[in-house]
């Protein structure tokens, strides 16, 4: 696989806008409205008392917690409107911010599509550790969220730590990932602190990032409730999204699902600022349709890229960073459907400029399995929605107008010194499409098949440890729950 540069991140985009500016404010009036007279039903204990002692209005027998317009101003008024995830390597810090975009991976699904076989199975640790190497060499995947699950961890106090371990340990990428558990979330912190060489300089460079959730129709649960509080006493980044589907936890219309996600996500940036003012919280949306014969959730439809663009919108609009979802299809297998429905919403959103859009690399089947070709070839996808968002440069040097007056008529350009400075930027040059004429092509030798090329060549490479030695060794006996498949030279 030829060597490609990390290609540059957090370009800005506000391309494709779904809804006007009289849509944007009445939503946002309505989300403060929803707020303020449905409220939310909060079942953390620690989170009601934050939100009561931050003005919110708590009906201890049904613990409904109503959110006045004041507080909720003021919550977003707080929380940070620029947050960086940073890579352990500087060059990897993705700045959420404004219209800026990045892409990473996300899903924690419960199935790949083996790299030897093809076939359908469970995920492993060995696939956290793959996934990880992928992301590392992949140069328009920007982030790694954590996107497989490790079955063989039965304990579930020790899913978070494993997951999180085995990301650090093979790429230097910022990593996110969901959590499981409050011990899980709270090892997984200490993990980090080793690496980063204490508490302090892990919030100075937050190289991990943390997902909880905001459950539809308008529900935080005890135990998503209390990880929030936590990751925002500590003042890590905390993502706070939630995922209403229209017609079963949101109304069935494309605008009502947008105003459930302001809701509800501005909900989560409230409890967040009520613990802690400036803390970290990131808004995140997931929405979708269903599908109206079985009523199951949908991955792939284009008005879930509409709906994820629209709540795009409206966190510029309240100057929160945002969370997104795009890339994702129902394919069961990389083919036609999964390459149309995955650069569809691809492309939408990132033009929407929603400032993080994870699992746009990888997933499919409806967000239950990892594909690692479908990796490759949504890395090639990105390379296209960014050189999109690039735009066309128009200046005196790239018009060229004293260039063409000099050629005049009939004159080509292929000597021109203008044409060999800009060759090599101008276009996106892909590495899996081929272009060559029929004549010229190999059997076999279509994207797919140089997809798989890339993969077996970073499986075939060596497993190298992204940690200093004597760290490694001393965080291995330190969480004896981690399990290494793979031993990392």
């Amino acid at each position: 696989m030829e060597k490609l540069e990390h290609q540059q991140a957090g370009i800005p985009a506000q391309l494709y806008k779904p809804l006007d500016d009289q849509a944007v404010t009445r939503i946002a009036d309505a989300a403060f409205e929803v707020l303020g007279r449905s409220g939310v039903a909060v079942y953390s204990k620690t989170a009601t008392e934050a939100l009561r002692v931050a003005g919110a209005e708590v009906d201890e027998a049904t613990r409904i917690v109503r959110l006045p317009r004041s507080l909720v101003e003021d919550a977003i008024a707080s929380n940070p409107s620029s947050i960086t995830l940073c890579g352990r390597d500087e060059q990897f810090d993705a700045v959420l911010t404004g219209s800026k975009v990045h892409y990473g991976t996300g899903g924690t699904a419960i199935y790949v599509l083996d790299p030897e076989t093809g076939e359908r199975r469970k995920s492993t640790v060995a696939d956290v550790i793959l996934n990880a190497r992928m992301v590392q060499a992949l140069e328009n995947i920007h982030v790694f969220t954590i996107n497989v699950f490790p079955h063989e961890i039965a304990q579930p106090d020790h899913i978070d730590v494993n997951r999180f371990f085995h990301a650090l340990d093979h790429t230097t990428k910022h990593v996110m990932g969901g959590i499981y558990t409050l011990d899980g979330c709270k090892r997984v912190v200490k993990l980090a602190e080793e690496i980063a060489g204490g508490a302090e300089a892990l919030r100075d460079r937050p190289f991990v990032s943390f997902i909880t959730l905001v459950i539809s129709p308008l529900k935080i649960d005890d135990r998503y409730g209390e990880m929030t509080c936590f990751l925002a006493e500590q003042g890590l980044p905390v993502v706070v999204p939630t995922e209403p589907i229209c017609g079963t936890t949101a109304p069935i219309t494309l605008a009502g699902n947008v105003l459930m996600h302001m809701a509800e996500t501005l909900a989560g940036i409230c409890i967040v600022q009520a613990v802690r003012k400036g803390s970290p919280g990131i808004a995140g949306g997931v929405g979708s349709i269903p599908d109206l014969r079985s009523m199951d959730h949908l991955a792939g439809p284009i008005e879930r890229a509409m709906i994820n663009a629209a709540v795009a919108q409206m966190a510029q609009h309240f100057g929160v960073p945002m969370y997104s979802t795009g890339g994702t299809t129902d394919a069961k297998s990389v083919n036609v459907q999964a390459a149309y429905e995955s650069a569809m919403s691809s492309l939408l959103v990132a033009m929407s400029g929603a400032n993080y859009i994870h699992d746009i690399a990888g997933l499919m089947e409806s967000d239950l399995t990892v594909s690692y070709e479908k990796l490759v070839i949504d890395n090639e996808i990105l390379g296209m929605c960014q050189r999109v968002l690039r735009g066309i440069e128009v200046s005196d040097e790239t018009l060229g107008v004293e260039m063409i007056v000099a050629k005049g008529p009939g004159e080509d350009y292929m000597t021109e010194e203008h044409t060999l400075e800009h060759m090599r930027t101008e276009f996106f040059v892909p590495q899996l499409a081929n272009r060559l004429r029929r004549e010229s092509m190999a059997e076999g030798d279509d994207a797919l098949a140089r997809a798989r090329k890339v993969v077996d060549e970073i499986r075939s490479a060596p497993v190298r440890s992204t940690l200093d030695e004597g760290l490694r060794r001393r965080l291995l006996e330190t969480f004896e729950e981690i399990a290494c498949p793979v031993p990392s030279a």
